[in-house]
């Protein structure tokens, strides 16, 4: 390995080298086992005489730090908890700019749970790995140059036919860029879009991860309320300068906005200059109704920039979504996405371009489908049946949850402890709210993505018990 220690200024050569490595040792950066580079090696990397390294080494193996095998080498022998790295970075004083210091920090991962009933995790068991494999070894022989910041040009039009066909969304190949996941196509949106201290409004309840997004690009964020048909057009600030939304699938409440409130609030955005971001969250999986024309097909003003992700129908770790805005944007958006990681990692964007080509995109989302309804259907008969006393419906008919809320008085702090006694893990609805009201929204969004369907019916059983015990 290449070894750097620093042996400037006067002192002790092989104190120096000692100390050197008993630290890197002791903090974990040489780790049980690992080999040191032979003394003649580092010597001669030094410009120091040889016995210098060795009684260095002498020293660490006297000390139990180091050990030798005939004819192997010296190795790593200290197997002790690192400790606390003796050599940082200096805390300085340099700070983040003022609204990175006030935005709210990630809570730390939770372990694992037996059933996970949060959503927006997708079964990565179902995922045709193998054929995955073998399209992205395939992927590997092609050319290593830097790309077309908007993407590899046969995946955005395959992109622009899958989501046209799927979706009727109006699309060419150049109207496409290809992203890493749905949150950097909003953030190029942000990065276009948003000037600092400009409005922008988002559904509450909502994804509050893009709240956090455009708060980092110092935009103002208002939340609008939700109903049954979808954000609540008359309540969305007149100043707003963008508006994000999910209306396929409304995340967290799981309702689909209606034909007429997708109009109306065309037409908001039409007569306030405004833009719309359509992130078509959840809409590949249908299980009963018609699916609602997209607000960018019925867009004819050049209002609405179009989100899409192949995270659940692939996998969150593959990294890959997609945006569809207007001519106009495409230019800044290339920019942008230039200058934020210039095109994004080729081989896994010439695999989906073949999956998607080759109908393997189809199929694979044909079995999804027929495995996460009946995963719905579950849930839905659970909360109309044993959770009916202390849970009620939200009406929804695709995605990858549903949602329920409180038809009693419930303690949720208790009920998400008991959950996890019960080796569950839930998302309540009050979790997606971020802004003060008058009084919580006891209830739940059930996932159903990252649990077997054999697996299930325990799950809710264990849910209802827990359910029950919280009243």
């Amino acid at each position: 390995m290449d070894l750097h220690i620093s042996l400037e200024g006067r002192g002790d050569r092989t104190d120096r080298i000692y100390r050197q490595l008993r630290d890197a040792i002791l903090d974990g950066r040489l780790r049980p086992g690992e080999r040191v580079p032979p003394s003649r090696e580092l010597a001669r990397s030094l410009s120091v005489a040889r016995n210098t390294v060795a009684a260095a080494y002498d020293r660490l193996v006297g000390d139990g730090f180091l050990r030798g095998r005939a004819g192997a080498g010296t190795f790593v022998a200290y197997s002790g908890e690192p400790q606390a790295p003796s050599r940082r970075a200096p805390a300085g004083p340099l700070r983040p700019a003022p609204r990175w210091a006030a935005l709210e920090e990630d809570p730390p991962p939770t372990p694992p749970a037996r059933y996970d009933l949060r959503i927006g995790h997708p079964d990565a068991s179902l995922f045709p790995m193998a054929t995955w494999r073998r399209l992205v070894a395939r992927s590997l022989r092609a050319s290593a140059e830097y790309r077309d910041p908007a993407g590899y040009a046969p995946l955005r039009a395959a992109i622009a036919r899958h989501a046209g066909l799927s979706r009727s969304v109006r699309a060419a190949a150049d109207d496409v860029v290809v992203t890493s996941g749905a949150q950097q196509a909003i953030d190029l949106v942000g990065r276009v879009l948003v000037e600092p201290g400009a409005l922008v409004a988002v559904e509450e309840p909502g994804y509050r991860p893009v709240r956090r997004l455009f708060a980092s690009h110092g935009a103002r964020v208002a939340g609008v309320p939700v109903d049954a048909d979808g954000i609540v057009v008359e309540a969305i600030p007149a100043a707003a300068r963008l508006v994000y939304v999910t209306p396929s699938h409304q995340h967290p409440l799981g309702t689909a906005m209606s034909l007429d409130r997708r109009a109306a609030l065309l037409a908001w955005a039409q007569r306030h200059g405004a833009a719309i971001v359509e992130d078509d969250y959840d809409s590949e999986f249908r299980f009963s109704d018609r699916p609602l024309e997209p607000l960018q097909s019925l867009d004819r003003a050049g209002r609405v920039i179009y989100v899409g992700s192949f995270s659940k129908t692939l996998l969150p770790s593959l990294r890959l979504g997609f945006l569809v805005a207007p001519e106009a944007l495409r230019p800044a958006l290339r920019a942008a996405r230039r200058i934020a990681d210039w095109h994004g990692e080729p081989s896994a964007q010439v695999a989906l371009a073949a999956f998607i080509d080759e109908g393997l995109l189809q199929r694979h989302l044909r079995t999804l489908t027929r495995v996460y309804g009946g995963r719905h259907e579950l849930v839905v008969r659970a909360v109309r049946g044993p959770l009916a006393p202390w849970l009620t419906l939200v009406p929804s008919s695709a995605g990858l949850h549903v949602a329920a809320r409180a038809a009693v008085p419930l303690d949720m702090a208790g009920l998400v402890r008991r959950a996890r006694a019960a080796e569950l893990a839930l998302d309540p609805l009050d979790g997606f709210y971020a802004e003060p009201r008058p009084e919580p929204d006891p209830g739940l969004a059930i996932g159903y993505g990252a649990v077997a369907s054999a697996d299930l019916p325990e799950a809710l059983d264990r849910l209802a018990e827990a359910v029950r015990r919280s009243c």
